[in-house]
C-alpha cells in the first residue's frame, strides 16, 4: 500500500488508530465513546472504548434487554467492519486478516481487535 505520508509509530500510531475507530463510531452511531485507548503489539491491534452506548441503548439495557442491546451492537459492528478494516490498514500499512469485536453492557465497554498480516 503506497502512502504519501510518514508512517506513524508508537504512541502516535496508537492515538491515530483510536481516533479513526472513534470517528467511525461517531459517523455510524451519532456519538463516540467517552474514552478510547489502543494497544498495538506485533500483529495485534486492540481499541478499548468506554461508555459507547447511546441513551436509547442504556434505557433498553436497564429495562432488562441487555442481550438485545448486545446483539444490536454486534450488528452495528458488522456494518462498520469494512470502515474499521480500511482505517487500520491505512494507518498500519498492513492488511487486516481478522476482525474481532465485542461489547459488555455493565460496565459499558466495547473492544475492537484486529489481527494484521505478518509481513512488514
Amino acid at each position: 500500500m503506497p502512502t504519501d505520508t510518514v508512517q506513524l509509530r508508537g504512541g502516535e500510531l496508537n492515538a491515530a488508530l483510536a481516533s479513526a475507530v472513534v470517528g467511525i463510531y461517531r459517523l455510524h452511531l451519532g456519538r463516540g465513546p467517552s474514552s478510547a485507548c489502543t494497544f498495538h503489539y506485533d500483529d495485534v491491534v486492540t481499541v478499548v472504548m468506554r461508555e459507547v452506548m447511546t441513551n436509547a441503548e442504556k434505557t433498553l439495557a436497564q429495562s432488562g434487554s441487555a442481550r438485545e442491546v448486545t446483539h444490536m451492537r454486534r450488528l452495528f459492528q458488522e456494518t462498520m467492519e469494512a470502515d474499521f478494516r480500511a482505517a487500520v490498514e491505512r494507518l498500519t500499512d498492513r492488511r487486516v486478516v481478522a476482525f474481532i469485536s465485542g461489547n459488555h453492557v455493565d460496565p459499558d465497554i466495547a473492544v475492537e481487535t484486529f489481527i494484521l498480516d505478518t509481513a512488514l
